[in-house]
């Protein structure tokens, strides 16, 4: 199954005789409550899941949005409709990275059929998809949650992956090389890092580069989709738009690890080592 799927796709399959489960992600970063817009208009049938809230823990020494409990964030699937042997569709607002966020858990804790709607809410009503302001209330759902499903790191599997793999740095290029940081404590990026924004791996229309495209970007940061490669692993700013490039990742056909706490909780530790500037060191 591939990880993403186009907005004509995902008619085809929401008319077919297997409908995936629908979650709408919507979510902006330091911004309000997506609820009122998801309410306002939906894909028929997708149920809201709050990030803030019920895609993450509460923030704190592992970061501003640390990895909710497996059993809390598997009572919020059920909730929504999701079961282990039914496929799952996610969306947002069409920037991909809260998507990404829920397709990263679902795979983290063992669901095999998550995808994510390329290109988002925008990409489905571009495409001449209805919208409902129904209100949804799923069946309950049974799936329970197995961590492991992907590659996790900690602060220091990541620092000890910068050096002997490739890890990526997701967020902004002015972020990476220290020039400001507009939330963390201090500017900067872990040591042995490649900047690699993960805002560079969609075209203007938020949708995902063509494999091929993606393969010779990744490939040009040092990391290659063929057998015996270094490992690769990813953080962002606090572990949703690192799920963004994993996602990107998975599309070029590389798996790789995130660092969920990433930069928000490596540099919440003044002992831990800073780069600044343009280089990996």
């Amino acid at each position: 199954m591939t990880a993403i799927l186009s907005a004509s796709e995902l008619m085809s399959e929401l008319a077919g005789p297997r409908p995936p489960v629908l979650l709408d992600i919507r979510w902006q970063l330091g911004g309000p409550d997506q609820r009122p817009a998801y309410e306002a208009g939906h894909i028929p049938g997708a149920v809201y899941v709050d990030l803030d809230r019920e895609l993450a823990g509460p923030a704190g020494s592992g970061g501003r949005h640390p990895l909710p409990e497996p059993e809390a964030f598997g009572a919020v699937m059920r909730r929504a409709g999701v079961s282990a042997g039914a496929p799952v569709v996610v969306y947002d607002g069409g920037l991909g990275w809260a998507a990404a966020r829920a397709w990263w858990l679902l795979r983290w804790t063992g669901h095999a059929e998550v995808r994510v709607l390329d290109g988002g809410l925008a990409a489905w009503t571009a495409a001449g998809g209805a919208v409902s302001a129904d209100a949804v209330s799923p069946a309950e759902g049974d799936f329970k949650p197995t961590p492991g499903g992907l590659g996790l790191l900690d602060a220091d599997g990541a620092a000890a992956l910068a050096r002997e793999g490739v890890l990526l740095d997701a967020r902004a290029g002015e972020r990476y090389r220290g020039e400001v940081e507009p939330i963390d404590r201090v500017g900067g990026h872990i040591p042995g890092a490649v900047s690699a924004p993960t805002t560079e791996n969609v075209g203007p229309d938020g949708r995902f580069l063509p494999g091929a495209e993606l393969r010779a970007r990744f490939a040009g940061l040092g990391v290659t989709a063929e057998g015996g490669g270094r490992p690769v692993g990813v953080y962002c700013g606090s572990g949703v738009s690192g799920a963004h490039e994993v996602l990107a990742l998975e599309v070029a056909g590389v798996a790789a690890a995130l660092y969920a706490g990433s930069w928000s909780e490596w540099s919440s530790d003044p002992d831990r080592p800073v780069a600044t500037g343009p280089l990996p060191r």
